[in-house]
């Protein structure tokens, strides 16, 4: 039998698509960075995936919260 639920993938490329003409109205550089927080949401989908919650933007928004904390800490450890 096949899945009856889309992956958690072809969700994400779904709301990228959905999100096309916000991106495409974006600055060049902010598209860029607009790109790169999908890369986020991207490298962190088989948790999202395994999560399987209502709602998809849900794991997105975590996934980009816990690269971009890793990126504070990173940081923050430079600075010191």
């Amino acid at each position: 039998m096949g899945r009856t639920n889309p992956t958690y993938r072809d969700q994400l490329s779904a709301i990228e698509d959905e999100w096309g003409a916000y991106r495409r109205a974006l600055r060049r550089e902010d598209q860029d960075i607009f790109d790169h927080l999908f890369v986020y949401a991207r490298d962190h989908a088989d948790a999202a995936g395994s999560l399987n919650h209502a709602d998809p933007l849900a794991p997105m928004w975590m996934a980009i919260a816990i690269e971009q904390e890793k990126r504070i800490t990173e940081l923050e450890e430079q600075v010191e």
